[in-house]
């Protein structure tokens, strides 16, 4: 990983595959379940915690044997919610619409309890830079399932990726749709999100089988 030593490297290494946040930890579910029905706004989710979580996570370090242990979690979401309110202004910005549509969400990122988890478990406990690994890795971890479950959630249930058409106009019946290929409604709802989750975490424990002798 050049300048990263092996256990810098594993901070943001494991996150994204046997300690994933969403298929291991179970953390995040919410979001994954109600924005993932298009990829542009999967993307645009898992950039946002990805800047607040890194961001974060070295803003608690920093503050954190300055903390009141008392008043540590109103801290905690006095900085989550300022980079929050950061990130939905930028989105109002330079992507409105997008910003209308996931406005609910980005607000309940104060909540994602895989932020809070990892300003208690990590960033209070290790220097900044520790932290920012540690919270970019967590961020990419939970970015990834998103951006699988919404890929295949558009693709099956709209035909399209990022709002273009792939498989062909369902209208015109070209491309796919000429063989009589029909868009997968149940894709487009939210309980879909979780049977993509759960695939994903079959396919994941059944290929590394420690996994599966931890639970």
């Amino acid at each position: 990983m050049g300048l990263l030593t092996k256990k810098d490297a594993s901070l943001i290494l494991d996150p994204l595959a046997d300690n994933n946040p969403i298929t291991i930890q179970v953390l995040g579910i919410c979001s994954a379940l109600a924005i993932t029905a298009e990829l542009k706004a999967s993307i645009v989710m898992a950039i946002s915690v990805v800047f607040v979580l890194g961001v974060g996570n070295v803003v608690i370090s920093l503050m954190r044997n300055i903390i009141p242990s008392k008043i540590r979690i109103i801290v905690q979401l006095v900085v989550v919610a300022t980079l929050v309110i950061i990130v939905d202004q930028v989105l109002k910005a330079f992507a409105y619409e997008l910003s209308k549509t996931l406005a609910v969400f980005v607000g309940l990122i104060i909540t994602n309890c895989i932020i809070m988890g990892r300003f208690e478990a990590f960033a209070l406990g290790n220097g900044p830079w520790k932290s920012f690994l540690d919270g970019i890795g967590n961020a990419l971890g939970y970015g990834l399932i998103l951006i699988i479950v919404g890929f295949f959630r558009e693709l099956l249930g709209s035909g399209t990726l990022l709002g273009f058409k792939v498989l062909g106009d369902p209208v015109e019946k070209t491309g796919l749709y000429a063989t009589g290929y029909e868009n997968n409604g149940f894709m487009i709802i939210p309980p879909a999100a979780l049977i993509v989750v759960g695939i994903i975490i079959w396919v994941q424990r059944s290929r590394n089988k420690a996994l599966i002798e931890d639970n």
